[in-house]
């Protein structure tokens, strides 16, 4: 039988997000975008794209196609979440279903390996598929929660996830730089330098470049390699220590279907009321921004951004630019989480998301106009210190604003559809201002838009909840 509070247990549980932050991190921000775009386009010297694969090939971005797979995963990730949840909550399969959804995106993210022009639309797939893994083994992470420890730990067991987690992932990253960073560590360069050479009739300093180009290339590969082993690897942990079947429960059909039937039922509650509806289509719109900027980031940097060379010259932003762009914004991201905790107990939570939002509006502007690293380095200092303080406190005044009710997990349910949604949608139409326009820089406008509109609707949350006639106000 399953004891509450164990703490063998609660450490096995926590080291999931230990095994699987490492796709979060380096999949979906710090390597495999610039590598996308590397393999997918070439750059002048002064790393301007000057040939679009995917476009010439299918008439489509390179990047916009990259965030159609994003958007497609999250599509699907939205409408079996329900599934998902209701087998969660009813099944005592959750482990079973859990290490499917692990190995899935393990296995997809090991796979990008073997990504290549020549394989995209099998790249793009294990993109999508990488993204669903994560997101489908989190639903039955979250729904062992309960479970394992007693609600008044929840907070405490929660942030030792996130404190692994954050640990275990830039871990792995620092190790995945210095094969991009130090080679040599890793590789014969020179000797690879000098075989080229030998057969090319070139100088060794151009062969010992084309080498380094070659060992890049791999080291990139054997990151997303590596992913796949630690997010496989290290959920043995946790598998191995959590119950196989906590509770005697039968799952149905009817069960099954109970998780959309409390999407619907919780969407009904919420319509009757004001300042809750108000609050999730403000959250809907600003974080269709947060998250826009989570998955596309990086894409816009490696296309867009330009470092100052020795003689002045503009070069192209390189791979480990982008890692130490997502190191700014994973360290300063602890001191905004502390920031925003503190603005929302001195002026409340609704004021505290304005003036995050406020700030989020000033870093899109600014992103529209940075050109060179200097300046986007501080900008990724800036988005640390607003990114994981306003997802967080959005994540508490959507539980303070819920009604009193036993079924806060059907709420949270429907909060989590409305995330799931807001990337789509984000990512979705990011990609499509790209196309039509062929300017990345128009779709850093969108993003502000739906920051302006969140903000906008913030002002609309009234301080109290609105009962009888006053609640069919929009």
């Amino acid at each position: 039988m399953l004891k509450k509070g164990d703490k063998s247990t609660i450490r096995a549980w926590a080291m999931y997000d230990w095994a699987n932050s490492a796709y979060a991190l380096t999949i979906t921000s710090a390597i495999f975008p610039g590598f996308y775009e590397a393999i997918t386009s070439d750059k002048d010297a002064a790393g301007n794209v000057v040939i679009d694969y995917v476009q010439n090939s299918y008439g489509i971005v390179n990047t916009s196609l990259y965030s159609y797979a994003i958007a497609a995963g999250f599509l699907i990730v939205a409408l079996i979440a329900p599934l998902l949840s209701g087998m969660a909550d009813y099944s005592d399969s959750k482990k079973r279903y859990m290490k499917f959804f692990c190995y899935l995106g393990a296995v997809s993210c090991a796979g990008l390996y073997w990504f290549s022009m020549d394989n995209i639309w099998l790249g793009m797939s294990l993109v999508a598929l990488a993204c669903i893994g994560f997101s489908g083994s989190i639903i039955f992470y979250n729904a062992f929660l309960p479970e394992i420890a007693d609600p008044e730990d929840h907070d405490r067991v929660s942030a030792l996830g996130f404190s692994m987690g954050y640990i275990g992932s830039v871990l792995l990253l620092l190790w995945n730089l210095s094969m991009l960073i130090v080679p040599d560590l890793y590789f014969d360069v020179q000797g690879m330098a000098a075989q080229i050479g030998a057969e090319q009739g070139i100088g060794l300093e151009m062969a010992t470049t084309e080498a380094l180009s070659y060992y890049s290339d791999k080291g990139c590969r054997i990151s997303f390699l590596s992913v796949g082993i630690w997010w496989a690897l290290f959920a043995q942990i946790t598998f191995l220590k959590l119950p196989d079947r906590a509770y005697k429960k039968k799952i149905t059909n009817d069960v099954i279907l109970n998780g959309y039937r409390e999407v619907r039922k919780v969407f009904n509650e919420i319509k009757s009321t004001v300042r809750l509806r108000r609050y999730l289509i403000a959250f809907f719109l600003y974080n269709t921004g947060v998250q826009t900027v989570m998955f596309m980031a990086a894409n816009f940097a490696a296309k867009e951004i330009k470092r100052k060379g020795p003689n002045g010259e503009d070069l192209p932003f390189e791979m480990q630019n982008l890692i130490i762009t997502i190191l700014i914004i994973q360290l300063v991201g602890i001191i905004g989480a502390y920031l925003f905790s503190f603005l929302s107990k001195k002026f409340g939570n609704i004021r505290a998301l304005k003036i995050a939002v406020i700030y989020w509006v000033l870093l899109t502007v600014a992103a529209y106009f940075v050109v060179y690293e200097f300046w986007f380095y501080v900008l990724a200092a800036g988005v640390g210190m607003v990114m994981g303080g306003v997802q967080a406190l959005s994540r508490s005044t959507y539980s303070k604003l819920i009604p009193p009710t036993f079924d806060h997990a059907s709420y949270f349910s429907f909060y989590n559809i409305c995330y799931y949604i807001g990337t789509v949608v984000g990512t979705f139409g990011f990609g499509y201002i790209l196309d039509i326009t062929d300017n990345i820089r128009m779709s850093i406008l969108l993003i502000c838009i739906f920051f302006i509109a969140g903000l906008v609707m913030l002002y609309f949350v009234p301080k109290e909840e609105k009962v009888g006639l006053e609640a069919q106000a929009p």
